[in-house]
Order: structure tokens, then C-alpha cells, then sequence
């Protein structure tokens, strides 16, 4: 009777231990929850504070005795780059284009073939010239057999030789004519401009009616790029041949290219009062191009002098600003933003020399935006 009792007293009672674990599962799967919760926020956070940094320009400062710069500018003029060597490829006979191998931008070597013109006819005219040449030192050979024997006279032979000889002419020009079917790169360069298309006539002058190409398209030696400028002839007496000079294209505003004049051509232009000069870019890029605007500053010819340094760094003026009587400039260091005072020890109309303030190394803003802050994060573009 007891046991029946303790057996009913055991089925009354609740069996905690299955709740245990799944309260401890669900406490795992809360805390699991938050530190995903906490990390996807984390990087939300980041994701949206990347988005509001301002992207700025930067700029290196260079030493004032190292930078070959504008500051001691005499003199500045614009201009354009422009190829001394640069030439529309086209063919010497009118045909009709077959395949064109080029496209803009594409480098080529020099005699690299780049377009066929259909060349049938003439292949047929080299295979008949082959034949009569065939046929014609054949009956030189006879006629040289006979005249052993002398059954042929010396006329005969001179006729035959003739003959030879005028056909080997024949298929000579031939052979050049089927060779002048393929167009080919008269020197390495670049192709800029593609201006046949297969199927289309060509033709090494200009036919009536604008159906007909001049040429397969324009090749320009990279090499030969220089920069053209028009300076007032009131100051051409400030330009020397030889002269060094700093260029900086419209592109790239902050990259100064080292230069020197080549030569002044000796003829003004009368309607705009101005004389062209070349100047020569010593370094030599793939970012120049054909046709950029560029800006000259002539410097001045001074001999060395070691006791008389200049101190400083170079810096374009764009990236000084003024706040009252002071001049300022936001420097980069582990991407946040160091408004720095700074002395300015002279300007020209591109540079400035920074006496105090920052060092050759340094990396400035340049032309910093008015909403731009002290302590600010940015990201360089």
C-alpha cells in the first residue's frame, strides 16, 4: 500500500531537468543573436562613416632647392601637346579594303602591316608575268643551244636576252604592287584615329563624292610629343633658346614635367601679336597625350651657387588659405586633416615657397574646401 502511495506521490511531481537545457539553449541562442546584432551594427557604423568622408586632392611638398618649380617663373604661356611626328597612313594605288587590323589606342610596330586592300587583280597580273618570264628564259635557252651550232645569229640572242630581261622588269613592279596592297606602319606609334572600315574604297587622293577614304588611320610617335605654346611678343625677349622651363598640363595640374625650350619659331603671328615657341618635355609619359592643354612657366637662367640656398618647401598656392592676417594650410597625417600655420616667403602665380611651418614630405591639401575642418577624417583621392 505504501509503494502504491510513493508511486503516486512520483507522478505528481514535475521533471525540471528537459526545461533546464532548453532555458540554457535559448540563453545561448539570445547571446548569439546580440553579437550578431552587434557586429552587423559595427560595420554598418563603419560603412556609413566611409560614405560621409570627404575625398580631397593631396599634394607632396618638395624642397625649394630640389623643385624644379615656377617660383622663379619670368614668364607663363599656354599651349597645347602637340606630335612632331604624326602622319595618315593611307595607300599609294585606289582599292578596295579587304581587312583592317588597327584600333584606336592600339601600339604599333614599325613596317607592321594594318589593313589589306583587295589584291586579286594584281596577284592575277603577277601570275601572267611569272608565266611570260617562264616562257621567255626558255626560249633564251634554246636560242643560245642553237646558236652553239650557229644555227641562231647574235641577233637572235640579244633579242631573247632582251626579252628576259623586260619581262623580269614586269614582274618585278608586280611583285611591288602586290606588296603596296598591304598597308603598312611607316614608324611605331600609336593609332588615334581608325578611318576605314572593310569594304569601303581608298585611295592616296581625295575623289569626288566623299565615298572614298584617304587614308586607314593616324599613327602618332609617342615619342616625339612636345608642347607649343603662343607667347605675347612684347616678352618674347624673355625666352632663350635653351631655356629651362616647367610644364603643367591642364590634366594634372600639380604635376610639374621639367622642360627646356627648343627653339623660337622666327615668325609672329600678326592677327594675335604673338611668336610659337617649342619646348621640349624631358620626362617622358603615358599620360601625356596628343593635344592637351598645358601651361609653360620659363624659369630663369642662373648659374649654381652653393652660398646662396634657397630654404623651404614648394607648395602650389592653391593650397594656402587665409584666415585674418595669417595663411594656413591642411596637412594629411594618418588620414585626418592638421591645420598648420605657415609663413609664406614669396609666390609666383603657380607656387609658393613655404619658409616655416610643414617640410619637404609633407602632404597638403590642395585647394581646400571651405567646409574643410581641423581634426577632420578624409580620404585621399
Amino acid at each position: 500500500m505504501n509503494d502504491e502511495k510513493k508511486d503516486l506521490l512520483n507522478d505528481l511531481k514535475i521533471d525540471r531537468s528537459s526545461d533546464n537545457v532548453s532555458d540554457g539553449g535559448s540563453i545561448n541562442k539570445i547571446i548569439v543573436l546580440i553579437t550578431i546584432l552587434l557586429v552587423v551594427g559595427f560595420l554598418a557604423f563603419q560603412f556609413i562613416q566611409n560614405e560621409e568622408l570627404v575625398e580631397v586632392d593631396s599634394y607632396k611638398a618638395k624642397s625649394a632647392m630640389q623643385s624644379n618649380n615656377s617660383s622663379a617663373s619670368v614668364l607663363d604661356a599656354s599651349g597645347y601637346v602637340t606630335a612632331r611626328r604624326q602622319a595618315t597612313v593611307s595607300s599609294k594605288i585606289t582599292g578596295k579594303v579587304l581587312e583592317v587590323y588597327i584600333e584606336e589606342g592600339m601600339f604599333v610596330e614599325k613596317g607592321q602591316v594594318l589593313a589589306q586592300l583587295d589584291d586579286s587583280t594584281v596577284q592575277a597580273e603577277l601570275n601572267f608575268a611569272k608565266t611570260q618570264l617562264k616562257e621567255a628564259k626558255r626560249v633564251f635557252a634554246r636560242t643560245m643551244e642553237l646558236r652553239k651550232d650557229n644555227l641562231a645569229s647574235q641577233a637572235s640572242v640579244d633579242a631573247a636576252e632582251s626579252q628576259v630581261e623586260g619581262l623580269q622588269a614586269r614582274l618585278d613592279i608586280s611583285s611591288q604592287t602586290v606588296s603596296d596592297m598591304k598597308i603598312r606602319a611607316p614608324f611605331s606609334g600609336v593609332i588615334i584615329n581608325k578611318a576605314a572600315q572593310p569594304g569601303e574604297m581608298i585611295s592616296p587622293v581625295s575623289a569626288g563624292g566623299g565615298f572614298t577614304r584617304t587614308g586607314i588611320g593616324t599613327i602618332v610617335d609617342m615619342s616625339s610629343l612636345e608642347v607649343e605654346v603662343d607667347v605675347n611678343e612684347s616678352y618674347i625677349n624673355r625666352v632663350q633658346p635653351g631655356q629651362p622651363a616647367t610644364t603643367n598640363l591642364n590634366a594634372y595640374p600639380n604635376w610639374d614635367i621639367a622642360s627646356e625650350v627648343i627653339a623660337i619659331i622666327p615668325t609672329a603671328d600678326r592677327n594675335k601679336a604673338t611668336v610659337k615657341v617649342r619646348i621640349k618635355l624631358l620626362e617622358r609619359d603615358q599620360r601625356v597625350l596628343p593635344d592637351m592643354g598645358a601651361k609653360v612657366s620659363f624659369l630663369k637662367e642662373e648659374a649654381p651657387n652653393t652660398s646662396n640656398k634657397v630654404s623651404g618647401v614648394m607648395v602650389p598656392i592653391a593650397s594656402i588659405k587665409k584666415e585674418g592676417g595669417s595663411s594656413y594650410v591642411f596637412v594629411i597625417k594618418n588620414g585626418f586633416l592638421i591645420k598648420t600655420k605657415v609663413e609664406v616667403a614669396d609666390k609666383s602665380s603657380n607656387y609658393a615657397r613655404i619658409s616655416r611651418g610643414i617640410e619637404e614630405g609633407d602632404y597638403l591639401v590642395n585647394d581646400p574646401d571651405a567646409e574643410l575642418k581641423d581634426g577632420q577624417e578624409v580620404l585621399i583621392k
